[in-house]
């Protein structure tokens, strides 16, 4: 595949995560609590994901590559636990401003880790992104907004383990078949939850029943999907590329909130959508261009 087919199935991934919100929703709509709502969301798309797991070529793994990859699920379990305090004293468009600053620490982690020191075009395409998702929260036109320090403090850290999660899906055990590696992924997001929220629904027949497509639809979109799409398309365009493609989120999520909950939508907050949709082009149009050009040397040097 070519590298903007890879570019476009991380795009996807971060899509994913912009349907999450509005089942989120409709599940406490529905009177579901929160740790019912998680646990069911990653209990069914670990049982998912392994599933499609028995229907795909086996790979042996050893020990320490099956630990390592369900280690670097912890970050994937501990965003939603993070991003669901932060929710607990913030307005939710400043929770998902504060969320948003992955799409610059995912840049900063390629530049430690990895060496590669972001380039203009990258830094213009942050800015873009960072300026189309304040406007897309719609926090400067809003009356009354409290500020709390611990809000901002999980909010914070919410960013931090997503661009952990995609810095390591982009890096760990690259040779891994993309469904086991998500299963396992899964796997460890799943532990995590359940230790922060222990599995009591499990046991309420009434709850687990009336939480199941709830779980389910959050389970594709949310457990499923995202790591099998980023184990593929991550080793290919780098974690620093990948946090602006996942960017796509913030546009899905108003899209969906305009479209399924039928929330009014106002025009800077559409302004702020194309803002971060210009700063996901121009970042890959730029890194387009650099990929025919390495191969372009390659081929006059062979």
């Amino acid at each position: 595949m070519k590298l903007w087919h890879y570019a476009l199935i991380v795009f996807l991934g971060g899509c994913c995560y912009g349907i999450l919100s509005t089942f989120v929703k409709l599940a406490y709509l529905a009177g579901f609590t929160v740790p019912a709502v998680t646990g069911g969301q990653y209990l069914f798309g670990v049982v998912l994901t392994w599933l499609a797991v028995l229907f795909t070529k086996k790979k042996k793994l050893s020990l320490k590559q099956t630990s390592k990859l369900i280690l670097s699920g912890i970050p994937f379990g501990l965003t939603g636990v993070f991003y669901y305090q932060a929710l607990q004293t913030l307005n939710a468009s400043l929770a998902i401003v504060f969320l948003f600053q992955f799409v610059w620490i995912g840049a900063l982690l390629e530049w430690v880790f990895h060496k590669k020191k972001p380039t203009l075009i990258k830094l213009f395409s942050i800015a873009l992104l960072l300026i189309g998702s304040i406007l897309a929260a719609n926090i400067l036109f809003q009356k009354q907004m409290a500020l709390s320090w611990i809000g901002t403090f999980w909010g914070l850290l919410a960013a931090i383990t997503f661009s952990t999660f995609i810095f390591l899906s982009s890096s760990v055990e690259k040779a891994t078949p993309p469904i086991l590696k998500s299963a396992l992924l899964s796997s460890g997001g799943l532990i995590t939850v359940f230790i922060i929220f222990p599995p009591t629904f499990l046991f309420d027949l009434e709850i687990l029943v009336g939480v199941i497509p709830y779980g389910l639809a959050l389970g594709i979109f949310g457990v499923v999907l995202p790591p099998l799409l980023f184990s593929i398309g991550m080793p290919h365009v780098g974690s620093g590329l990948g946090t602006i493609l996942t960017a796509s989120e913030l546009p899905v999520v108003i899209a969906m909130s305009s479209l399924v909950l039928a929330e009014p939508i106002s025009m800077p907050q559409w302004i702020g959508v194309i803002i971060i949709l210009g700063g996901i082009i121009s970042s890959n149009i730029r890194s387009g261009n650099s990929n025919k050009k390495s191969l372009y040397t390659q081929n006059t040097t062979c």
